[in-house]
Protein backbone atom coordinates (compact mmCIF):
# COMPACT_ATOMS: atom_id res chain seq x y z
CA UNK A 1 0.00 0.00 0.00
CA UNK A 2 1.20 3.55 -0.93
CA UNK A 3 0.49 7.05 -0.63
CA UNK A 4 -0.15 9.53 -3.14
CA UNK A 5 1.24 12.98 -2.43
CA UNK A 6 1.00 16.25 -3.55
CA UNK A 7 2.53 19.19 -1.81
CA UNK A 8 0.72 22.34 -2.16
CA UNK A 9 3.64 24.72 -1.55
CA UNK A 10 3.75 27.86 0.46
CA UNK A 11 6.39 30.55 1.34
CA UNK A 12 7.68 30.71 4.44
CA UNK A 13 4.73 33.33 5.55
CA UNK A 14 2.25 31.07 4.69
CA UNK A 15 1.31 32.53 0.98
CA UNK A 16 0.24 29.30 -1.16
CA UNK A 17 1.90 29.59 -4.03
CA UNK A 18 -0.05 26.30 -5.73
CA UNK A 19 0.98 22.37 -6.22
CA UNK A 20 3.51 20.36 -7.23
CA UNK A 21 2.97 16.88 -9.23
CA UNK A 22 1.92 14.12 -7.27
CA UNK A 23 4.43 11.23 -6.44
CA UNK A 24 3.83 8.09 -4.65
CA UNK A 25 5.77 7.12 -1.55
CA UNK A 26 6.58 3.40 -0.05
CA UNK A 27 5.46 4.53 3.17
CA UNK A 28 1.36 4.67 3.24
CA UNK A 29 0.84 6.35 7.09
CA UNK A 30 -0.26 9.74 5.96
CA UNK A 31 1.91 11.50 9.14
CA UNK A 32 4.92 10.06 8.04
CA UNK A 33 6.48 13.11 6.25
CA UNK A 34 10.18 11.53 5.68
CA UNK A 35 9.78 10.57 1.88
CA UNK A 36 7.57 13.80 1.28
CA UNK A 37 10.38 16.56 2.27
CA UNK A 38 13.09 14.21 0.34
CA UNK A 39 10.74 13.54 -2.88
CA UNK A 40 10.39 17.38 -2.89
CA UNK A 41 14.42 17.83 -2.50
CA UNK A 42 15.15 14.69 -5.44
CA UNK A 43 12.45 15.67 -7.57
CA UNK A 44 12.72 19.53 -7.55
CA UNK A 45 15.78 20.80 -5.47
CA UNK A 46 13.24 22.22 -3.33
CA UNK A 47 13.67 22.18 0.30
CA UNK A 48 10.43 22.05 1.94
CA UNK A 49 9.30 21.62 5.43
CA UNK A 50 5.31 19.73 5.86
CA UNK A 51 3.02 21.69 8.13
CA UNK A 52 -0.56 20.18 8.40
CA UNK A 53 -2.40 17.47 6.24
CA UNK A 54 -5.12 19.30 3.53
CA UNK A 55 -7.40 17.18 2.36
CA UNK A 56 -7.59 12.56 2.45
CA UNK A 57 -8.90 9.49 0.82
CA UNK A 58 -12.20 7.80 2.59
CA UNK A 59 -9.61 5.64 5.17
CA UNK A 60 -5.79 5.56 5.93
CA UNK A 61 -3.50 4.77 5.54
CA UNK A 62 -2.46 4.26 2.31
CA UNK A 63 -4.78 6.84 -0.91
CA UNK A 64 -4.17 9.94 -1.89
CA UNK A 65 -3.26 12.69 0.14
CA UNK A 66 -2.41 16.28 0.40
CA UNK A 67 -0.22 18.36 2.99
CA UNK A 68 0.95 22.25 3.14
CA UNK A 69 4.20 22.51 2.73
CA UNK A 70 6.28 25.31 4.00
CA UNK A 71 8.95 25.88 0.95
CA UNK A 72 12.56 27.68 2.18
CA UNK A 73 13.93 27.74 -1.70
CA UNK A 74 12.90 30.11 -4.41
CA UNK A 75 9.61 29.91 -5.59
CA UNK A 76 9.51 27.55 -8.68
CA UNK A 77 8.24 27.69 -12.25
CA UNK A 78 5.28 25.47 -13.03
CA UNK A 79 3.33 24.73 -9.90
CA UNK A 80 -0.46 24.29 -10.55
CA UNK A 81 -2.63 26.63 -9.21
CA UNK A 82 -5.13 26.12 -6.13
CA UNK A 83 -7.05 27.23 -3.71
CA UNK A 84 -6.85 26.83 -0.24
CA UNK A 85 -8.00 28.05 3.36
CA UNK A 86 -4.86 29.36 4.55
CA UNK A 87 -7.05 31.29 7.80
CA UNK A 88 -5.74 30.35 10.94
CA UNK A 89 -8.03 28.17 13.11
CA UNK A 90 -8.13 28.38 17.01
CA UNK A 91 -7.39 24.31 17.57
CA UNK A 92 -4.61 24.35 15.08
CA UNK A 93 -1.32 23.51 16.98
CA UNK A 94 1.82 25.68 16.51
CA UNK A 95 3.91 23.32 14.96
CA UNK A 96 1.69 23.27 12.14
CA UNK A 97 1.25 27.74 11.50
CA UNK A 98 3.50 28.68 9.19
CA UNK A 99 6.72 29.49 11.49
CA UNK A 100 6.01 27.08 13.89
CA UNK A 101 8.43 24.36 13.31
CA UNK A 102 11.57 27.06 12.45
CA UNK A 103 10.69 28.33 16.19
CA UNK A 104 11.01 25.23 17.69
CA UNK A 105 14.24 24.19 15.94
CA UNK A 106 15.71 27.56 16.90
CA UNK A 107 14.65 27.27 20.21
CA UNK A 108 16.40 23.92 20.08
CA UNK A 109 19.65 25.48 18.80
CA UNK A 110 19.69 27.65 21.94
CA UNK A 111 20.22 25.01 23.88
CA UNK A 112 22.02 22.60 22.09
CA UNK A 113 23.85 24.01 19.61
CA UNK A 114 24.47 23.39 16.28
CA UNK A 115 22.71 20.28 14.16
CA UNK A 116 21.14 18.30 11.08
CA UNK A 117 17.26 18.46 11.22
CA UNK A 118 15.27 15.78 9.39
CA UNK A 119 11.46 15.87 9.92
CA UNK A 120 10.43 12.64 10.46
CA UNK A 121 6.26 13.11 11.61
CA UNK A 122 3.73 15.56 11.76
CA UNK A 123 0.41 14.98 12.89
CA UNK A 124 -2.52 16.40 15.26
CA UNK A 125 -0.42 14.38 18.31
CA UNK A 126 2.82 15.36 17.52
CA UNK A 127 5.43 16.71 15.18
CA UNK A 128 8.81 14.92 15.23
CA UNK A 129 12.89 15.92 14.23
CA UNK A 130 15.85 13.59 14.35
CA UNK A 131 18.71 16.10 15.04
CA UNK A 132 22.02 14.96 14.13
CA UNK A 133 25.58 15.18 14.59
CA UNK A 134 24.75 17.54 17.63
CA UNK A 135 28.02 18.52 19.78
CA UNK A 136 28.60 16.01 22.19
CA UNK A 137 25.50 14.02 22.39
CA UNK A 138 25.31 12.94 18.53
CA UNK A 139 21.65 12.47 18.04
CA UNK A 140 18.85 14.32 20.04
CA UNK A 141 14.95 14.09 19.20
CA UNK A 142 12.76 17.38 19.06
CA UNK A 143 9.55 16.79 19.86
CA UNK A 144 6.36 18.71 19.96
CA UNK A 145 2.66 18.20 21.02
CA UNK A 146 -0.76 19.36 21.28
CA UNK A 147 -1.68 21.24 24.41
CA UNK A 148 -3.76 18.38 25.80
CA UNK A 149 -0.68 16.42 25.74
CA UNK A 150 1.64 19.24 27.95
CA UNK A 151 1.33 16.91 30.74
CA UNK A 152 4.06 14.58 28.73
CA UNK A 153 7.08 16.99 29.79
CA UNK A 154 5.75 16.82 33.21
CA UNK A 155 5.61 12.49 33.29
CA UNK A 156 9.31 12.56 32.35
CA UNK A 157 10.29 14.51 35.07
CA UNK A 158 8.74 12.68 37.23
CA UNK A 159 10.01 9.60 36.17
CA UNK A 160 13.25 10.81 35.98
CA UNK A 161 13.31 11.34 39.61
CA UNK A 162 11.22 8.86 40.88
CA UNK A 163 11.86 6.05 38.69
CA UNK A 164 15.46 7.01 36.41
CA UNK A 165 15.89 5.07 33.23
CA UNK A 166 12.27 4.09 32.88
CA UNK A 167 11.35 6.86 29.80
CA UNK A 168 13.55 8.94 27.88
CA UNK A 169 15.47 11.26 29.18
CA UNK A 170 14.08 14.72 29.22
CA UNK A 171 17.25 17.20 28.16
CA UNK A 172 14.43 20.14 27.65
CA UNK A 173 11.27 21.13 27.70
CA UNK A 174 9.02 24.44 26.84
CA UNK A 175 4.98 24.37 27.11
CA UNK A 176 4.55 21.37 24.21
CA UNK A 177 8.08 21.33 22.84
CA UNK A 178 10.69 18.46 24.19
CA UNK A 179 14.66 17.49 23.48
CA UNK A 180 14.71 14.27 24.09
CA UNK A 181 18.31 12.21 24.42
CA UNK A 182 18.50 9.50 21.91
CA UNK A 183 17.32 5.90 23.20
CA UNK A 184 19.72 2.64 21.85
CA UNK A 185 17.81 -0.38 21.15
CA UNK A 186 14.93 -1.05 18.73
CA UNK A 187 10.98 -0.80 18.95
CA UNK A 188 9.94 -4.02 20.75
CA UNK A 189 6.98 -4.21 18.07
CA UNK A 190 7.86 -8.13 17.76
CA UNK A 191 7.40 -8.76 21.44
CA UNK A 192 7.16 -12.19 22.25
CA UNK A 193 4.48 -13.68 25.08
CA UNK A 194 7.39 -13.93 27.52
CA UNK A 195 8.65 -9.98 26.68
CA UNK A 196 5.01 -8.83 27.03
CA UNK A 197 4.90 -10.62 30.38
CA UNK A 198 8.22 -8.98 31.57
CA UNK A 199 7.38 -5.94 30.58
CA UNK A 200 3.81 -5.80 32.20
CA UNK A 201 6.14 -7.34 35.73
CA UNK A 202 8.42 -4.05 35.50
CA UNK A 203 5.15 -1.93 34.79
CA UNK A 204 3.54 -3.04 37.57
CA UNK A 205 6.18 -2.56 39.98
CA UNK A 206 7.02 1.27 38.54
CA UNK A 207 3.19 1.94 39.08
CA UNK A 208 2.81 -0.18 42.46
CA UNK A 209 5.18 2.77 43.63
CA UNK A 210 3.55 5.79 42.07
CA UNK A 211 0.56 4.61 43.51
CA UNK A 212 0.98 6.62 46.79
CA UNK A 213 2.01 9.77 44.55
CA UNK A 214 -0.69 10.42 42.48
CA UNK A 215 -1.73 13.53 43.84
CA UNK A 216 1.45 14.76 43.18
CA UNK A 217 0.80 13.33 39.82
CA UNK A 218 -2.37 15.28 39.21
CA UNK A 219 -0.54 18.68 40.75
CA UNK A 220 1.60 18.70 37.59
CA UNK A 221 -1.32 18.28 35.29
CA UNK A 222 -1.61 14.73 34.92
CA UNK A 223 -5.54 14.09 33.53
CA UNK A 224 -7.59 12.72 35.94
CA UNK A 225 -8.89 9.00 34.73
CA UNK A 226 -10.38 7.96 37.87
CA UNK A 227 -13.52 6.51 38.34
CA UNK A 228 -15.72 9.58 38.73
CA UNK A 229 -14.28 11.51 35.93
CA UNK A 230 -13.60 8.18 33.59
CA UNK A 231 -17.14 7.86 33.67
CA UNK A 232 -18.53 11.29 32.65
CA UNK A 233 -15.84 11.20 29.77
CA UNK A 234 -17.30 7.79 28.61
CA UNK A 235 -21.22 9.08 29.06
CA UNK A 236 -19.95 11.99 26.77
CA UNK A 237 -18.45 10.49 23.91
CA UNK A 238 -21.58 7.92 24.39
CA UNK A 239 -23.84 10.51 23.59
CA UNK A 240 -21.83 11.71 20.61
CA UNK A 241 -20.80 9.01 18.93
CA UNK A 242 -23.32 6.62 20.18
CA UNK A 243 -25.78 6.61 16.77
CA UNK A 244 -22.66 6.53 14.59
CA UNK A 245 -22.00 2.89 16.46
CA UNK A 246 -25.89 1.91 15.65
CA UNK A 247 -26.83 3.05 19.10
CA UNK A 248 -30.16 5.45 19.12
CA UNK A 249 -29.67 8.96 19.56
CA UNK A 250 -29.84 9.33 23.32
CA UNK A 251 -29.59 5.76 24.05
CA UNK A 252 -27.31 5.15 27.00
CA UNK A 253 -28.20 1.76 28.16
CA UNK A 254 -25.21 0.44 27.19
CA UNK A 255 -23.38 1.79 30.17
CA UNK A 256 -26.05 0.13 32.41
CA UNK A 257 -24.32 -0.40 35.24
CA UNK A 258 -20.92 1.09 34.79
CA UNK A 259 -20.55 2.81 38.07
CA UNK A 260 -20.97 -0.27 39.81
CA UNK A 261 -18.86 -1.88 37.57
CA UNK A 262 -16.21 0.38 38.40
CA UNK A 263 -16.91 0.71 42.19
CA UNK A 264 -16.34 -2.83 41.78
CA UNK A 265 -12.74 -2.85 40.39
CA UNK A 266 -11.76 -0.31 42.89
CA UNK A 267 -12.95 -2.96 45.90
CA UNK A 268 -10.63 -5.34 44.12
CA UNK A 269 -7.94 -3.15 46.31
CA UNK A 270 -5.36 -2.15 43.38
CA UNK A 271 -4.94 1.59 43.59
CA UNK A 272 -4.85 3.57 40.48
CA UNK A 273 -1.39 4.96 39.75
CA UNK A 274 -0.05 6.55 36.96
CA UNK A 275 -0.85 5.09 34.11
CA UNK A 276 1.22 5.16 30.04
CA UNK A 277 -2.46 4.68 28.31
CA UNK A 278 -1.28 3.73 25.32
CA UNK A 279 1.24 0.73 26.77
CA UNK A 280 1.88 -1.47 23.58
CA UNK A 281 5.20 -3.01 22.43
CA UNK A 282 6.01 -0.38 20.19
CA UNK A 283 5.98 2.11 22.79
CA UNK A 284 8.99 0.28 24.19
CA UNK A 285 12.52 0.56 23.04
CA UNK A 286 15.91 -1.52 24.22
CA UNK A 287 16.29 -4.90 24.27
CA UNK A 288 18.53 -5.40 27.02
CA UNK A 289 15.67 -6.19 29.48
CA UNK A 290 15.68 -2.50 30.73
CA UNK A 291 13.21 -1.02 27.69
CA UNK A 292 12.50 2.57 28.00
CA UNK A 293 9.05 3.32 27.38
CA UNK A 294 8.19 6.27 25.18
CA UNK A 295 5.34 7.94 24.44
CA UNK A 296 4.02 9.43 27.55
CA UNK A 297 1.50 12.05 25.98
CA UNK A 298 -1.53 9.92 26.51
CA UNK A 299 -0.69 9.09 30.31
CA UNK A 300 -3.34 9.74 32.87
CA UNK A 301 -3.78 8.92 36.90
CA UNK A 302 -6.52 5.82 36.78
CA UNK A 303 -6.38 2.10 37.07
CA UNK A 304 -3.17 0.30 35.67
CA UNK A 305 -5.44 -2.73 34.56
CA UNK A 306 -5.77 -0.46 31.35
CA UNK A 307 -2.17 -0.77 30.83
CA UNK A 308 -2.41 -4.60 30.83
CA UNK A 309 -5.37 -4.89 28.39
CA UNK A 310 -3.88 -2.69 25.83
CA UNK A 311 -0.48 -4.69 25.90
CA UNK A 312 -2.31 -8.07 25.56
CA UNK A 313 -5.26 -6.67 23.04
CA UNK A 314 -3.84 -8.47 19.75
CA UNK A 315 -2.53 -12.14 21.87
CA UNK A 316 -4.06 -14.69 20.62
CA UNK A 317 -3.36 -16.13 24.15
CA UNK A 318 -3.32 -13.40 26.44
CA UNK A 319 -3.95 -14.95 29.92
CA UNK A 320 -0.35 -16.14 30.88
CA UNK A 321 0.94 -12.61 30.09
CA UNK A 322 -1.83 -11.75 32.38
CA UNK A 323 -1.21 -13.90 35.16
CA UNK A 324 2.62 -12.34 35.59
CA UNK A 325 0.96 -8.73 35.72
CA UNK A 326 -1.21 -10.68 38.77
CA UNK A 327 0.98 -11.85 40.29
CA UNK A 328 3.45 -8.68 40.63
CA UNK A 329 0.35 -6.79 41.87
CA UNK A 330 -0.05 -9.51 44.44
CA UNK A 331 3.31 -9.22 45.52
CA UNK A 332 3.31 -5.29 45.89
CA UNK A 333 -0.37 -5.15 47.14
CA UNK A 334 -1.41 -8.85 49.51
CA UNK A 335 -5.06 -9.75 49.33
CA UNK A 336 -5.53 -7.36 46.10
CA UNK A 337 -7.97 -9.27 43.49
CA UNK A 338 -6.11 -8.82 39.64
CA UNK A 339 -7.86 -11.09 37.92
CA UNK A 340 -11.04 -9.97 38.75
CA UNK A 341 -10.27 -6.37 38.50
CA UNK A 342 -9.47 -7.43 34.66
CA UNK A 343 -12.15 -9.65 34.18
CA UNK A 344 -14.12 -6.38 35.18
CA UNK A 345 -12.39 -3.57 33.12
CA UNK A 346 -12.26 -5.77 29.66
CA UNK A 347 -15.62 -4.16 28.37
CA UNK A 348 -14.43 -1.03 30.34
CA UNK A 349 -11.38 -0.72 27.90
CA UNK A 350 -13.02 -0.26 24.34
CA UNK A 351 -15.25 2.58 26.11
CA UNK A 352 -12.27 4.04 27.97
CA UNK A 353 -10.80 3.82 24.19
CA UNK A 354 -13.81 6.11 23.05
CA UNK A 355 -13.76 8.46 25.42
CA UNK A 356 -9.70 8.87 24.23
CA UNK A 357 -10.53 9.38 20.75
CA UNK A 358 -13.41 11.73 21.46
CA UNK A 359 -10.99 14.01 23.24
CA UNK A 360 -9.02 14.15 20.36
CA UNK A 361 -11.58 15.29 17.86
CA UNK A 362 -12.82 17.74 19.78
CA UNK A 363 -9.55 19.23 20.10
CA UNK A 364 -8.27 19.29 17.07
CA UNK A 365 -8.81 20.85 13.55
CA UNK A 366 -11.41 19.58 11.19
CA UNK A 367 -8.41 18.89 8.41
CA UNK A 368 -6.68 16.65 11.00
CA UNK A 369 -9.79 14.59 12.31
CA UNK A 370 -9.46 12.23 9.20
CA UNK A 371 -6.90 9.72 11.44
CA UNK A 372 -9.56 9.59 14.44
CA UNK A 373 -12.89 10.06 12.81
CA UNK A 374 -13.76 6.61 12.92
CA UNK A 375 -12.57 5.56 16.23
CA UNK A 376 -14.98 6.53 18.60
CA UNK A 377 -17.87 5.03 17.16
CA UNK A 378 -15.61 1.57 16.31
CA UNK A 379 -14.64 0.96 20.15
CA UNK A 380 -18.35 1.91 21.23
CA UNK A 381 -19.52 -1.09 18.83
CA UNK A 382 -16.59 -3.48 19.70
CA UNK A 383 -17.84 -2.41 24.11
CA UNK A 384 -21.88 -3.04 22.71
CA UNK A 385 -20.58 -6.50 21.66
CA UNK A 386 -18.51 -7.66 24.43
CA UNK A 387 -21.51 -6.79 27.01
CA UNK A 388 -23.72 -8.51 24.56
Amino acid sequence: MTRTVTLILAALDGEPWGALPPFETVMPWWQEVTEPVAAARELHGLDVTILRLLSHGPAQPGGEVSYLAACSSPRPDGLTPVEIDVSDHPLRAPYARPGGPARSLTWARDLIGGFEATQMRTWNLSSIWRLDSVAGAGRVWLKEVPTFFHHEAAVLGWLARHQPGYGPELIGADAGRMLLADVAGEDRYGATAADRAAFLTRHATMQARAASQAGELLELGVPDRRSAPLTARIRAATTQYGPQAGLPDGDLSLLDGLDERLAAVVDCGIPETLVHGDFHPGNLRGGSGDDIVLDWGDSFVGHPGFDALRMTEDVPDPEPILAAWSAAWRAAVPGCEPERALDLLRPVAPLHQAQIYAGFLDRIEPSERGYHEADPASYLDKAAKMLG
